[in-house]
């Protein structure tokens, strides 16, 4: 039987050491912080990953956290409503996006590796580099709480997102997308007689999403690339009504931002290793193919991929024939999926281009209008969304 050590306790990291604890193999997880409390995460847990939930036994439990839920993806556009996707026809049990904050399901997941013996979880542990024996990773350095450490494993799996430690110490090759958006990211309170939330609000230049935390909007405010010093020049003030002239109902409301160190800027990007793997390592989620905010399917990426990973590694792993063939096949069979989503994402980037040059109200273009009238089109858009182009299945049997 041979060990794991997986870099990074985000979405994908959690999901693989849950997978492969549950098989009964031994796993170590190393999360440079001290807890998973970081606001600077999605949200959205689509009925893809529930479904996995639902697979594991723990739908029912996950839903006992405070979330809330959307049946039906709409956009107001110029001030009116469309919707484009109704998630009510998925064949999942959960036929709806989850809003949950990702530090919530994070703790729910790692709470229940916990419960297998194999689990360790390793807070504050933070890497610094790998380990290698001519030419083979064996493990990680990293910075802990009692002093520098090293962790030896037998496979080593870089799930540190898109800044990923593991990646970089690896030299393996990136390639980067243009992207030309960039997100501000911040809080607005939420009243009890506010309408539902929508999948966006577009006009007057602007593209702004809200999403319902019950007590307060998290809000993502959307501008194109290096426009953020050009907005805080303008100053608050102007930055308050443009806020409250695309969404009016939040007028009043902006003011509590009165400070930039409120607001945060999230560099956007898309890239793709054009090698997610050399001996001894694995790259997966954002460590291996950073995605856009469109859509809001970074988690359920991330844990498509570490499905996905647990499937093909599992067996490999208990009869200690692991090979970096088997490292290349979660490669070969995960990176069609994630480049044509990638591909949409950058096709959503060029209609939001166009939509941030235009500063006058906007018409909803005509095939808006026409796509979203058409039922049959609003179920394949929901079922791109909210199941992605390779739901995955677990196939790994709980030891």
């Amino acid at each position: 039987m041979q060990t794991t050590c997986i870099v990074g306790g985000g979405p994908a990291g959690i999901m693989l050491g849950l997978l492969l604890a549950r098989a009964g193999l031994p796993v170590t997880v190393l999360e440079k912080h001290k807890d998973f409390f970081r606001d600077f995460r999605g949200d959205t847990i689509h009925p893809s990953t529930l479904e996995l939930m639902y697979e594991l036994g723990l739908l029912d439990k996950l839903l006992e956290i405070r979330h809330t839920q959307v049946e039906r993806v709409a956009a107001i556009v110029g001030g009116q409503r469309f919707e484009i996707g109704d998630l009510t026809h998925l064949p999942t049990h959960a036929k709806f996006v989850a809003l949950m904050p990702q530090w919530d399901l994070l703790n729910f997941l790692s709470a229940e590796a916990a419960r297998y013996p194999g689990f360790t979880l390793r807070l504050g542990w933070e890497a610094t580099g790998l380990l290698e024996d001519n030419g083979v990773v064996t493990g990680v350095r990293a910075n802990t709480p009692d002093g520098p450490k090293e962790i030896h494993a037998d496979l080593t799996v870089g799930c540190d997102g898109r800044h990923a430690v593991s990646r970089e110490a690896a030299r393996l090759p990136l390639a980067e997308e243009g992207v030309p958006i960039d997100v501000l990211w911040f809080r607005l309170a939420r009243q009890a007689s506010d309408p539902e939330s929508g999948l966006g609000y577009v006009n007057y230049g602007r593209l702004i999403v809200l999403i319902n935390r019950i007590d307060y909007f998290q809000t993502a405010y959307i501008i194109a690339k290096g426009g953020f010093d050009q907005i805080q020049q303008d100053g608050l003030v102007k930055f308050h009504a443009s806020i409250e002239r695309v969404i009016p109902f939040l007028a009043g409301r902006t003011a509590e931002i009165d400070s930039w160190d409120k607001v945060k800027l999230l560099s956007v990007q898309i890239n793709h290793l054009e090698r997610w793997s050399r001996p001894g390592l694995l790259c997966i989620g954002d460590a291996a193919h950073a995605m856009s905010p469109v859509g809001g399917i970074g988690i359920n990426i991330a844990v498509q991929d570490a499905v996905a990973a647990a499937n093909l590694l599992t067996q490999p792993l208990r009869a200690s024939t692991l090979t970096s063939e088997h490292l290349e096949q979660v490669q070969q069979y995960r990176e069609g999926a994630v480049e044509k989503t990638q591909r949409v994402q950058i096709f959503a980037h060029r209609i939001l281009n166009r939509v941030l040059r235009n500063p006058g109200p906007v018409k909803p273009p005509l095939l808006l209008r026409i796509v979203t009238s058409l039922p049959g089109a609003q179920r394949l858009l929901a079922r791109f969304v909210g199941m992605g182009l390779q739901p995955q299945h677990v196939q790994t049997k709980q030891a």
